[in-house]
């Protein structure tokens, strides 16, 4: 058997190399981590009526897994669903009530302003004192020029009434009608041209002032209250408002030349 001679040519073995990285070995591993990390994605949400004092930002969000849901949730949803898609309406009692109410409202009020104490211009003028009377008692006297016709004579009725009834014991009242002749005399005496003309006269007959027409209840107010005090002179001695025309008078002769009317 031959004997293997060494080599001669001192040939060495080499092993195979490969040249490593001179990374550390943590950079290698979180290198390796960071390839094989799971990744999350932002998820958005759109809504329908995004609020303007909200910014949209994306936020993460859970993705829930749909579970059963109970019977009682089911009967929840579905209550408030019909509640809120059927309206209620009131009682049909209820509405009649406050119809019954509201018209007695209105009647009332209707009676109370037409019907103030039950006075009309007829009955002052019945209860009126008698001119010629008037004159002679010594007193202050109011003399109320007015015809049946008149609209603002029957509007300003129920406030001359309470005036009269607060100053008989020391005013006269007397109501004299354009439309009876016997009262000519005085209507050119007075220069009454619209009605109602208020004349107010002193103790001696004589003539303070007047006012004539649709005024506030003070003018002829204050002013029997100046002739009841026995003032030289009354507050409002010469105001005209909205009167009826005396020149549409109904001229007519009296049946009694001592009626007032």
């Amino acid at each position: 058997m031959a004997r293997v001679a060494p080599n001669p040519l001192c040939l060495h073995r080499f092993r195979p190399y490969l040249q490593a990285s001179h990374s550390s070995p943590s950079l290698l591993k979180s290198t390796f981590h960071y390839q094989t990390k799971p990744r999350k994605f932002p998820t958005f949400s759109c809504q329908t009526n995004p609020d303007s004092s909200e910014t949209s930002t994306p936020t993460e969000k859970e993705v829930l897994e749909p579970g059963p849901v109970s019977d009682d949730t089911k009967r929840e949803d579905t209550g408030a669903s019909q509640d809120s898609g059927s309206p209620e309406f009131p009682n049909k009692d209820v509405n009649k009530r406050i119809a019954v109410v509201s018209l007695l409202a209105a009647a009332g009020l209707f009676l109370s302003s037409r019907l103030d104490f039950g006075v009309s211009l007829k009955d002052i003028s019945v209860a009126a004192l008698p001119y010629e009377e008037a004159l002679s008692n010594g007193k202050p006297t109011v003399v109320e020029f007015y015809a049946d016709w008149c609209e603002v004579c029957r509007e300003l009725a129920p406030d001359v009434y309470k005036v009269e009834q607060q100053y008989k014991d020391r005013v006269n009242f007397v109501m004299l009608n354009v439309d009876n002749t016997k009262w000519e005399q005085e209507l050119d005496e007075f220069g009454v041209e619209g009605i109602p003309h208020f004349a107010f006269l002193d103790r001696q007959g004589n003539e303070e002032g007047n006012v004539v027409g649709r005024l506030p209840r003070k003018y002829l107010l204050e002013n029997v209250e100046a002739l009841a005090r026995g003032e030289g002179s009354i507050p409002h001695a010469r105001v005209v408002g909205q009167y009826s025309n005396a020149e549409n008078r109904k001229v007519r002769s009296a049946v009694d030349p001592r009626s007032h009317g």
